[in-house]
């Protein structure tokens, strides 16, 4: 690939910013989303001939990265992209989805003479903004040295993981601890509203010792405030923990803490919380049983 000209697919909390990442390094072509009023209003932004959909999105790249909700939305695309695209094209996904889906996906990318990377990635909406993304990549080597100039634009790190659907794997292991850690940050200053204790002067000193995590630090103020529309949607880690205890279930390791947090999050979801970032779990916390 002498010339990488890069399509993005998905343009929400994190793909957006990705997207901006890869106009300013002038790698981007052309952009798609499935609200196209949103897609015409970015390739303005970017200054971007818009693609009339994903087949002429397709015609025109030769790396098109992906960052849309679930495992389906992965497959149509992919679908689309391998009748459309020119031989050699790559498909970088950014989705959190099943290595099931993932290894499915690059079969269809090598039957039409292309390939496909499953590369999902860590860091929240402020490592997309400030191109700070831990990237766990699965796939063939040769494909993931040719697209890694694109990974460069919003990441921090690249880990190649292994073979198609080891970034999958990888990001479920992610997200088991993101789980974890949220519900331990979100009960512990539970805990400390009631004891009356200074959240701005606590915080900084849980982070300094051995509690410190990202999460209480880019979290642990806003959510003390009840401000939970600051970052991932605990809707969308409720989907990919579903995904998670399929893998956990298979390989025969314990599920309490995926169990644990498909249970608070349902009951959240059910109560009309699902857009709200995953730190509102501090609403549980501190009315346990409501």
């Amino acid at each position: 690939m002498s010339e990488l000209k890069a399509g993005f697919v998905g343009l929400g909390a994190m793909g957006h910013p990705m997207a901006a990442h890869l106009a300013r390094a002038g790698l981007l072509q052309a952009v798609w989303t499935r609200t196209p009023e949103k897609a015409r209003a970015a390739a303005a932004e970017w200054d971007l001939t818009p693609a009339a959909d994903l087949a002429d999105l397709a015609t025109r790249c030769n790396v098109i990265a992906l960052c849309v909700p679930a495992d389906a939305d992965v497959l149509a695309d992919v679908a689309v992209i391998a009748r459309h695209a020119a031989p050699g094209t790559i498909v970088v996904d950014h989705s959190t989805v099943s290595s099931v889906t993932a290894q499915e996906a690059r079969q269809r990318m090598v039957a039409a003479g292309g390939d496909f990377v499953d590369a999902p990635v860590s860091g929240g909406v402020e490592g997309a903004i400030n191109g700070r993304l831990s990237v766990m990549v699965g796939g063939d080597e040769a494909a993931v040295a040719r697209v890694r100039p694109l990974l460069d634009c919003y990441a921090a790190r690249i880990s190649h993981l292994g073979g198609s659907g080891a970034g999958q794997n990888a990001k479920a292991v992610n997200q088991v601890l993101v789980a974890g850690i949220a519900a331990a940050v979100c009960e512990g200053l539970a805990l400390a509203e009631k004891l009356g204790l200074d959240g701005e002067t606590l915080i900084p000193t849980l982070a300094a010792g051995a509690a410190g995590n990202w999460f209480l630090d880019k979290r642990g103020a806003t959510l003390l405030r009840d401000e939970f529309s600051v970052g991932f949607k605990l809707a969308l880690l409720h989907k990919d923990l579903k995904i998670v205890r399929e893998l956990a279930r298979s390989a025969g390791t314990d599920r309490s803490v995926i169990e644990k947090a498909l249970a608070d999050y349902a009951v959240l979801m059910a109560q009309g919380h699902g857009d709200e970032d995953i730190s509102a779990l501090i609403r549980l916390k501190r009315r346990p049983g409501a």
